[in-house]
């Protein structure tokens, strides 16, 4: 009897569907610029958008730009997070990328020497320090990297001034993390981002930060999606909308706040979607 009774127990586990396990959490792979990863913000805000979205985020990529950009048009990302500029606008011309929205900025900083002979500690703003550096016919390095040229350039213009031979030095160093080495070596006074200088991927021995915070020198970040041409497939598209709904959206806004554990590195757009 007994064994009967198991014989049948045995059948109706049988003949019982069992449920199924919960489906995985759809992929979102995404790449960023290294500054990103390097000051903590993106892998925070990640875990949050994960938890938010019911998305598993998979960070395929988190380097320079020259580098990202390819593997988002390759189809190895299907979200990019980038500063806007010569390489996004061609992505978009090219259909790999939809238009582009902006996220969030960083912000750029002045060195000079500790000394600070042209007085940029004192300036008000970014266009009064190259105003001073100006004057005073103090060295400059003039071109370290395309991020810190298009800001120093910015100034020039807003400031309506022009720049002496001095001001437009070129770096000697063989390296553009090298170059702030270089400008403290030669007692220049040098834009470069405040992450890299903070995070000491940019030595800067000799040098001290002068000026920072000011509106003009900052740099925006835009959220890369999908373009016609890009690899993706209609699913992927959908669960990177998703995702990009959220990072632009109030939840991702004040979550990217949030996620500046350290100090203020990545500012949130303040004129994104709510």
């Amino acid at each position: 009897m007994r064994s009967r009774s198991l014989r049948l127990g045995l059948l109706l586990g049988m003949l019982i569907p069992v449920p199924p396990s919960a489906a995985p959490a759809p992929t979102v792979p995404v790449a960023v610029v290294g500054g990103l990863v390097m000051c903590g913000v993106w892998p925070a805000l990640a875990e949050e958008a994960e938890q938010a979205t019911g998305l598993a985020i998979d960070t395929v990529a988190a380097a320079p730009k020259d580098q990202v950009v390819p593997r988002f048009a390759s189809g190895e990302a299907d979200l990019l997070l980038i500063h806007g500029g010569e390489a996004t606008f061609d992505l978009v011309a090219r259909g790999l990328a939809a238009p582009l929205t902006t996220w969030a900025h960083n912000r750029y900083v002045i060195l000079g020497p500790e000394a600070d002979p042209a007085g940029v500690g004192e300036a008000s703003d970014g266009i009064e320090a190259l105003r001073r550096i100006a004057r005073a016919d103090a060295p400059m390095i003039g071109y370290r990297d395309p991020g810190s040229y298009l800001v120093a350039a910015r100034l020039w213009r807003a400031g309506g001034l022009r720049p002496g031979a001095r001001q437009q030095l070129p770096s000697g160093a063989e390296t553009r993390h090298a170059a702030l080495i270089d400008a403290g070596a030669r007692g220049a006074y040098v834009i470069a981002g405040e992450i890299p200088v903070a995070f000491g991927r940019l030595p800067h021995p000799g040098l001290a930060v002068l000026l920072d915070d000011d509106p003009q020198m900052r740099r925006h970040f835009v959220l890369v999606l999908p373009g016609p041409t890009h690899p993706a497939d209609a699913a992927r598209r959908a669960h990177a909308h998703r995702l990009a709904d959220y990072l632009l959206g109030a939840a991702g806004q004040a979550a990217l706040r949030a996620a500046n554990r350290d100090g203020p590195w990545i500012h949130p757009n303040p004129t994104a979607r709510h």
